[in-house]
């Protein structure tokens, strides 16, 4: 047992009071932030630009090239995150999108920060969303970075957290901690090497507010980074650019050479430049025994190679397809050669879509439990109604969704997957009611006295449609007449 500064006895290191938990969970914030710097770093492409082969050529050529640097990061993860887009939740046994949890949704300005939240998770491996109520009990979500949240599982769990907390400064440069526990809420501000607790309230939702947004969960280990594995090969294909730009500097061009002249010294012996080349000058000499030749120009074509070469293994582990990166030539495939070239994003963003929507189902638990709604809090078959990630040509989609129709899919289902969002399709159900209105009032305006007559003839009395069909058809009425007095003569 260890005494602590917060007063209580710490039990095998496990944090004890607020104070405590404030200091554990800042330390492990700490351990892993300079990570997150990195990741955020080189998608920013504010990483090491240039790696040049010798300190020498660094000297002579870093600050011709400072700014310049060749970075595939920031497209890794935007070709996927590009495609992510939520639609609404179904919370309910309804078919449609929840509409209470569509105004919470917007209310939070949540189209445009969940793509904040899936940006960061691929690039850092977790975003955190914190849900809380305001001064009207309403919730209020907000999504917070992984450089400045952290929380603590429960031992021997993956999902329930025994503790959250947000690190943070002011524009004034004053530091600032948050703490959620399941019994309460505390704030604190940092004294020397520790952490003092100013504020505490209860928490009235007995849980901790925190929804951890994760990439790619694993059993064991962190959340993985989508930029994990392609920074050495960012790395390598900026050392190959560096190498290639310094060829291009030293040996890019011919250069001459001339044997058999006198070499000329001035007076401190130092060797005079014989010629000043120019692309108006003749090189002569009065030796006839001078000769004159050019060294052949350096081939890049190998450093672009080995360019292609890296870029192709990037495309590869990242699931990228090639003409996203320009390699064959920049030919984008069309048909159904761009829906093979793409099967490899497709599945990967619907993978994202898996662990994505997992974490904004629970998000929107917490906040309809802030709103006191049990049925909603509790609702565990609640879906995420995603955007179709499959970029098609309108021409195929539309066969696709009438073949559908074939099929008897629901009208409202169709103009789901022809993506229209769950505001429009409730808008259509008001415009075709409306249409079908001002088509009866139309129809009633302009139709005349004997249509109107027809359509309200009340039905006949039983047994005259069957006494109608008997009757002889007009325009018969000679035959039968001629029939009758065959059948007269035939008698008499």
């Amino acid at each position: 047992m260890t005494a602590t500064t917060g007063g209580a006895v710490n039990v095998d290191g496990r944090p004890q009071t607020p104070q405590q938990w404030m200091d554990f969970l800042y330390s492990k914030l700490q351990s892993r932030v300079g990570l997150f710097k990195k990741y955020g770093a080189y998608y920013d492409g504010d990483h090491q630009r240039m790696l040049f082969a010798q300190a020498k050529y660094k000297n002579a050529f870093a600050g011709v090239f400072e700014q310049w640097n060749d970075n595939f990061c920031g497209l890794i993860a935007d070709s996927v995150n590009e495609r992510l887009a939520i639609d609404g939740f179904r919370m309910t046994d309804e078919p449609v999108a929840d509409k209470a949890a569509r105004e919470i949704w917007q209310r939070n300005f949540l189209d445009a920060e969940s793509s904040s939240a899936h940006l960061d998770a691929m690039i850092q491996g977790t975003a955190y969303a914190v849900v809380w109520a305001d001064e009207d009990g309403e919730p209020v979500i907000s999504i917070e970075s992984a450089e400045t949240t952290v929380v603590q599982y429960k031992p021997g769990s993956r999902r329930e957290l025994e503790a959250g907390a947000k690190f943070f400064y002011d524009d004034w440069g004053r530091a600032h901690c948050t703490l959620w526990l399941p019994d309460g809420v505390h704030k604190g501000n940092p004294e020397g090497l520790t952490f003092t607790v100013t504020e505490s309230e209860p928490n009235p939702l007995q849980v901790v507010p925190v929804v951890p947004i994760t990439n790619r969960s694993r059993l064991v280990g962190e959340p993985v980074s989508d930029l994990a594995t392609v920074i050495p090969l960012a790395d390598a294909i900026n050392k190959v650019t560096a190498d290639a730009l310094v060829a291009s500097e030293y040996a890019a061009w011919p250069q001459r050479w001339v044997s058999g002249l006198e070499i000329v010294e001035d007076a401190n012996g130092t060797p005079v430049e014989p010629f000043q080349v120019a692309v108006d000058k003749l090189l002569q000499a009065e030796d006839p025994n001078t000769k004159w030749g050019q060294f052949e120009a350096a081939d890049l074509s190998n450093y672009v190679d080995l360019i292609n070469m890296l870029v192709q293994h990037m495309a590869s582990i990242s699931r990228i397809p090639f003409h996203y990166f320009l390699l064959n030539g920049g030919q984008a495939p069309s048909g159904e050669a761009i829906t093979s070239a793409e099967a490899g994003l497709i599945s990967k963003t619907r993978e994202r879509m898996l662990h994505f929507g997992e974490s904004w189902e629970k998000v929107m638990r917490l906040a309809f439990l802030v709103k006191h709604d049990k049925a909603r809090a509790e609702a565990w078959d609640a879906e995420v109604m995603w955007r179709d990630p499959e970029h098609r040509t309108e021409a195929q989609h539309i066969d696709a969704l009438l073949k559908l129709k074939m099929l008897d899919v629901p009208k409202k289902q169709l103009w789901a997957d022809a993506g229209y969002t769950p505001q429009q399709i409730e808008r259509f159900d008001a415009m075709l009611e409306e249409e079908a209105k001002t088509d009866m009032e139309r129809v009633d305006k302009y139709q005349t006295q004997t249509e109107k007559a027809a359509l309200h003839t009340p039905a006949g009395k039983p047994g005259e449609a069957e006494k109608a069909a008997k009757a002889a058809p007009q325009g018969n009425a000679g035959n039968a007449a001629r029939k009758s007095k065959s059948a007269y003569a035939k008698a008499a």
